[in-house]
C-alpha cells in the first residue's frame, strides 16, 4: 500500500453549502463579513462562497447583488482563495448557455473575486464543461473537474475512472468527487479513492453530505485510500444534510501524517461566531435536516432536500413529502438515472411532486422535464423510459449533439433586451440566469426601495390593542373541530398596496399568504365575467368550467401566449407558470376561441383561479 506522507487540505463551506443545505441558502452577507477576517487567517486550501443556489437566493429573496457580495468577500478575505459551483454549460441557471455567456461568465466571476472553479455537469456529460473549463485556464485560475457521485445499475466504478481520466485530459488542476446526496459508504470510497488515485495524477478532492450518517467515516477511509482535499463546514453548519464537521475532522487528523495543519483555538472562535448567527434563521430551518437513511433509496442531495420540503410547504401538500421521496426513484429510473445534482434534481424532484400533487404521473410536464428527455441537458448514461419521452415530445426528435451546439450566441441579444435596466455587464448575466426575477431587482434597485422577505417575526404592535397574558399582539389560539392551533401572524408592506404579504406561523410551521384588496372583477385584457363569480381573496373569476384554464399549482405568471379572439387547439399553451422555481406550460384543456384573459405576467394565481376563458 502506498506510503502517504503529505498533511490534508480543507475547503470550508459554511459560507454556501452549509447554510444552503440547512438554512435554505438565507444567510445575507451582513452576518458573513463580520467573521471573514478570522475565516481568512485560519489557512483553509479554499472557502468556498459563491455559485450552486446562492445568486438565485441573493437575488429572488434576499435583495443582494450577487456580484457585489463576491466582490465585498474577495476584499475581506484576500488571502484564502475563493472558490465557487459552476453548473458547467447551466452556468446557475437552469438551462444551457451560448458558449459567449459561458465564457463572459467565468471572464467576470475571475474578475469579482472567484479564484478556484468547482465545474461540474449534472449528466456527468464532459462535452457540457469544456468551454467553461477551457475560460476558467485562460483566466489562470484553479479549474477543477467534479465527477458527480451517484449509484444506480448503470454507474459502474470503471464507468468513474473514464470519467475521471476524461477531466484530467480537459487540463483540470485538481479532481473533485461530488458526493452530494451522501451516497458513498466507508468501502466503497476506499475502492473509489484507490481506483482514480491510480488512473489520474491530479490531486483529488472530497465533497461528501452527511444525510446518511457516515460521511465521517467516508472523509476518513478516503484520506487513507489517497484524497488530498476534504470538504468541511464549521460545526453549527455541519452534520444532517450538510457535511462533516471542520473541527472535527482537524482534531480527528491531528497528530496523524495527515494532520491539517489547522488550528483548533482558532476554529472555534469561528464556530462561535456562527452559533449566534444560525439563531437568526430559524424560520429557514428544515424538519428534515437531520440523519435520513432513506438517501440510500431517493438520493436528494443535502441542499434540495430543505428546499423540496419547502416546495412542498408553498403547495399546502407538505404532508406529502414520503409520497414525494418514494415518487423520486421512479421518476428518476424512466430518465435514464441522472445524478440528483442541480439542475437534474430539481427537474426529477419537481416531476415527482407534480406526479404526488396532480395524482396522476406525468398528466403535468415542465418545460424543463421536456427539454430534459429531448436530450437538451446533455447525455443520459440509462435508458430513457420512451413512453414518457413520446408523451412529453410527442413528435418532436431528440438530439444527440452537445446542446450549446444549437445555441447562437446569445450576449448580445440579451444585452439588448435588458438595455434600458442594466447598469453593468455583471447585470446583463444576472439577466441571462434568471430573467424575471432580475428584472424585479432592477426594479426594486432603481427605486431605492429593496423589499427583502423578514428574517424573523417580529409582532408589530396595533395601537388600542390588549394582547393576552403572555402572548404577543398577534398572537392567539384558534380551536377548529376541537383541535387546538397556536396563530402567529407578521405583516409586511404598506396598508395602501393590493396586495400585502402576512407570514402566519401556525404551530410553529411557517405559511406565507397574500392579502389582495378586493375590488371588482374585471378581465386585465377584455372579455365578460358576467357569469362567473370571484375566488375569495383574487381579482380573477373562480374556475367553473372544464374549459376554463387554470393552474396546477400556485405560482407566477411568467408568459402569456393569447390574446382574447385567438383561435387554439386543445394542448396548445396558453400560459407559463413559474413554480419550485421550474417553469410550467399550462395548456388549452379544449379547442376554442379565447373569451378573456384574467391574467398578466408576473401576477402570482392559484389552482382554483380562472386564467383564460375558452369557448
Amino acid at each position: 500500500m502506498t506510503d502517504i506522507t503529505k498533511k490534508i487540505a480543507i475547503t470550508e463551506l459554511c459560507l454556501r453549502d452549509g447554510h444552503q443545505s440547512l438554512l435554505a441558502t438565507r444567510m445575507r452577507l451582513d452576518d458573513m463579513l463580520p467573521i471573514c477576517e478570522k475565516m481568512d487567517a485560519i489557512g483553509y486550501w479554499s472557502i468556498e462562497a459563491w455559485g450552486g443556489a446562492t445568486f438565485d437566493t441573493c437575488l429572488r429573496y434576499l435583495k443582494e447583488d450577487p456580484w457585489i457580495r463576491l466582490r465585498e468577500l474577495k476584499q475581506a478575505m484576500p488571502n484564502t482563495p475563493l472558490q465557487m459551483l459552476l453548473r458547467g454549460q447551466n452556468l446557475l441557471g437552469y438551462r444551457h448557455y451560448a458558449d459567449d455567456v459561458v465564457k463572459k461568465f467565468v471572464d467576470l466571476s475571475v474578475a469579482n473575486g472567484v479564484d478556484v472553479f468547482r465545474t461540474f455537469d449534472a449528466m456527468n456529460d464532459l462535452r457540457n464543461v469544456r468551454v467553461a473549463i477551457a475560460q476558467v485556464k485562460a483566466n489562470g485560475k484553479q479549474a477543477e473537474g467534479t465527477i458527480c457521485y451517484t449509484t444506480s445499475p448503470v454507474h459502474t466504478l470503471e464507468y468513474f475512472v473514464e470519467l475521471a481520466k476524461g477531466f484530467e485530459d480537459l487540463g483540470c488542476d485538481t479532481l473533485a468527487i461530488k458526493d452530494m446526496a451522501g451516497l458513498l459508504t466507508p468501502s466503497a470510497t476506499r475502492e473509489l479513492m484507490a481506483a482514480l488515485k491510480q488512473a489520474v495524477s491530479i490531486p483529488l478532492h472530497l465533497h461528501c453530505h452527511s444525510t446518511s450518517g457516515v460521511a465521517e467515516m467516508v472523509q476518513w477511509e478516503a484520506v487513507h485510500a489517497g484524497c488530498d482535499i476534504i470538504d468541511t463546514a464549521i460545526s453549527p453548519l455541519s452534520g444532517g444534510t450538510s457535511h462533516p464537521a471542520t473541527e472535527s475532522m482537524v482534531a480527528a487528523l491531528a497528530g496523524t501524517k495527515f494532520d491539517t495543519g489547522l488550528n483548533l483555538e482558532a476554529l472555534q472562535d469561528v464556530a462561535a461566531y456562527f452559533k449566534d448567527v444560525r439563531k437568526k434563521y430559524a424560520r429557514f430551518e428544515s424538519d428534515v435536516t437531520g440523519v435520513d437513511t432513506r438517501v440510500f433509496i431517493n438520493q436528494i442531495p443535502g441542499g434540495m432536500i430543505s428546499n423540496l420540503a419547502n416546495q412542498l410547504k408553498e403547495q399546502g401538500a407538505l404532508d406529502k413529502m414520503d409520497d414525494v421521496l418514494a415518487e423520486i426513484p421512479r421518476v428518476r429510473k424512466d430518465f435514464g438515472y441522472p445524478s440528483l445534482v442541480t439542475p437534474t434534481s430539481q427537474i426529477v424532484g419537481t416531476q415527482a411532486v407534480l406526479n404526488v400533487v396532480s395524482g396522476k404521473k406525468y398528466k403535468v410536464i415542465t418545460t424543463e422535464t421536456k427539454d430534459y428527455l429531448k436530450g437538451m441537458y446533455g447525455k443520459t448514461l440509462g435508458h430513457i423510459n420512451e413512453d414518457v419521452q413520446t408523451l412529453a415530445l410527442g413528435d418532436e426528435e431528440a438530439i444527440s449533439v452537445r446542446p450549446a451546439d444549437l445555441i447562437a450566441h446569445e450576449m448580445d441579444s440579451l444585452t439588448r433586451e435588458v438595455s434600458d435596466k442594466a447598469k453593468s455587464v455583471e447585470d446583463v448575466l444576472s439577466y441571462a440566469m434568471f430573467p424575471a426575477v432580475a428584472l424585479e431587482f432592477f426594479e426594486e434597485r432603481a427605486s431605492g426601495q429593496f423589499k427583502p422577505e423578514p428574517l424573523e417575526m417580529t409582532a408589530p404592535v396595533i395601537e388600542g390593542q390588549v394582547a393576552p397574558q403572555g402572548l404577543a399582539p398577534t398572537e392567539f389560539n384558534i380551536t377548529i373541530h376541537g383541535e387546538e392551533y397556536h396563530i402567529q401572524i407578521d405583516g409586511s408592506g404598506h396598508k395602501s398596496e393590493d396586495i400585502r404579504p402576512f407570514y402566519v406561523k401556525v404551530d410553529q410551521v411557517l405559511e406565507e399568504v397574500f392579502v389582495e384588496t378586493l375590488t371588482e372583477v374585471v378581465p386585465t385584457l377584455g372579455g365578460s365575467i358576467d357569469a362567473k363569480r370571484a375566488s375569495k381573496g383574487s381579482k380573477r373569476p373562480k374556475a367553473t368550467k372544464d374549459s376554463d384554464v387554470t393552474s396546477p399549482m400556485p405560482g407566477r405568471i411568467v408568459a402569456i401566449n393569447v390574446s382574447v379572439g385567438d383561435a387554439v387547439e386543445a394542448g396548445d399553451t396558453i400560459v407559463t407558470v413559474e413554480a419550485m422555481k421550474m417553469e410550467n406550460p399550462v395548456h388549452a384543456p379544449v379547442s376554442g376561441i379565447v373569451k378573456a384573459v384574467y391574467v398578466e405576467e408576473g401576477d402570482n394565481v392559484n389552482p382554483d383561479e380562472c386564467l383564460v376563458e375558452v369557448e
